[in-house]
């Protein structure tokens, strides 16, 4: 058996974190049995459904790196598909039209509340004649009125429903659209799929699509639904902890490394590694070690995990992105991917590298207060003077060149390094903190540092 995984995303909203840790087991589980991941877009709600939300989808997943078998299906495409179906179920008895209005329905369900009873279909018209041919009608499913049905899940087991519980579910609405348990089952039996990977939310529609395909003679796929995501404080999530577009977070700076490492571990583990790389992952991931739990989300750790992974980022992987984020013409400065690696150890994520590395290719026209206040004294404008004129003399610039002279300086006057090296680092770069200051001045080159030494010497001394 070829192993086929789908992501099945609605094109209703953004994709989120837990959206894309659905994608990621999914095209893990496949990945790892050499087999297919496919997508589909169900797109079946016209009204709601976007193009931005679908572009929102796509962009998402090729950031992750989770790439799709195939061309993506949209399954509002397959609405006729849908319908041979719901005939066949017609046909087959398995299945009947419905002509209940709303008013009844809403009468039904009053009484049955009324009664202390669980608010359901009660399947009065499985055998109802007394409606005209030409008035409007649903197609319900006939569902058993026995016995039980049985998931039998991946990540939680077996779990039992019992089928008077199941009332019978819409397959065909008064407009002749399809529902999305009706879509769900033609499309996953259409594209072969094997294994459905999805939240535990869905759980309770898996009973009622066995019946489906059991109904329909179509072989049933295995399930896995991983338990949901849950904020820290054990809430369902909102924005102020993880539900944002996964796309935020590449706005955000974060490297698709370390989302991908970080959603694997919420729910999966392999003993106690943190750190996985894309092809540690694929070679280790099993769903049967998915836990049952629901898992929290911890900005902490992915933070942790992204410096992680910026560290050990390649400088030619990340220039481009790092390029984007800080939208500034580089041009005219140094090579940014020699600028990348003198950032990468003291940088979060790629918005504070890009902030960083901006003023390489923006000289400062200000400088910040309290570092001016704490670090210039009347004896260093002295300092700056020489070491102004020791680089213009100097025939070889470089960064061990400037250190030694910053030295030379230092010891000449008795004082420390500290009292010429940060002053230079404020003038060059507007406040106090930057790479080391020979490397700093390294990358700036003779002519700009000089011109940024005089240009803010000028501007500070009045």
């Amino acid at each position: 058996m070829t192993v086929r995984t789908r992501f099945a995303p609605s094109p209703t909203g953004m994709l989120h974190i837990g959206g894309a840790r659905t994608a990621l087991f999914s095209w893990l589980y496949a990945r790892h049995h050499g087999g297919q991941f496919v997508l589909r877009i169900e797109d079946t709600d016209r009204e709601r459904s976007t193009d931005e939300a679908t572009q929102v989808i796509l962009d998402g997943l090729k950031w992750l790196g989770l790439d799709w078998d195939g061309e993506p299906v949209f399954q509002a495409a397959r609405q006729a598909e849908h319908v041979l179906a719901v005939e066949q179920l017609l046909e087959e008895g398995h299945a009947y039209r419905c002509y209940c209005s709303k008013e009844e329905l809403d009468e039904m369900r009053e009484a049955q509340r009324a009664a202390g009873e669980k608010p359901m279909y009660d399947g009065r018209c499985r055998h109802r004649s007394d409606r005209p041919a030409d008035a409007p009608f649903v197609v319900r499913f006939r569902s058993p009125d026995e016995g039980e049905t049985v998931v039998h899940d991946l990540v939680l087991g077996d779990v039992s429903f019992p089928n008077a519980e199941l009332d019978d579910l819409i397959l065909l609405r008064s407009d002749g659209t399809p529902t999305y348990n009706l879509a769900v089952v033609a499309d996953d039996a259409a594209m072969a799929i094997t294994h459905v990977v999805r939240g535990s939310d869905h759980l309770n529609n898996t009973p009622r699509q066995i019946q489906l395909y059991q109904a329909l003679g179509l072989p049933i796929p295995q399930f896995a639904h991983i338990p949901l995501i849950h904020g820290p404080d054990g809430a369902k999530m909102s924005k102020r902890h993880g539900s944002v577009a996964i796309t935020e977070y590449r706005e955000q700076g974060y490297l698709p490394e370390a989302v991908n490492n970080y959603l694997a571990r919420l729910g999966w583990s392999h003993g106690d590694e943190e750190v996985f790389s894309r092809e540690q992952m694929i070679e280790l991931f099993e769903l049967e070690q998915v836990g049952k739990a629901a898992a929290r989300f911890d900005q902490q750790k992915l933070d942790w995990l992204n410096a992680h992974w910026l560290r050990e980022a390649d400088a030619a992987a990340i220039v481009d992105e790092v390029a984007r984020l800080l939208a500034v013409d580089t041009a005219a400065g140094p090579d940014l991917a020699a600028v990348i690696p003198a950032l990468q150890e003291r940088s979060k994520n790629l918005v504070e590298l890009a902030e960083g590395a901006r003023f390489f290719y923006v000289a400062p026209t200000s400088y910040q207060e309290q570092a001016v206040k704490k670090n210039f004294r009347d004896s260093s404008w002295p300092l700056l003077e020489s070491f102004i004129s020791a680089i213009e003399a100097m025939e070889d610039y470089s960064g061990a060149a400037v250190h030694a002279q910053i030295q030379s300086i230092c010891e000449a006057e008795g004082v420390n390094m500290g009292k010429l090296a940060q002053p230079v680092r404020i003038l060059v770069s507007g406040g106090p903190v930057s790479p080391p200051i020979d490397l700093t001045l390294d990358l700036l080159g003779k002519d700009e540092t000089l011109a940024r030494l005089r240009a803010g010497i000028a501007a500070l001394k009045g």
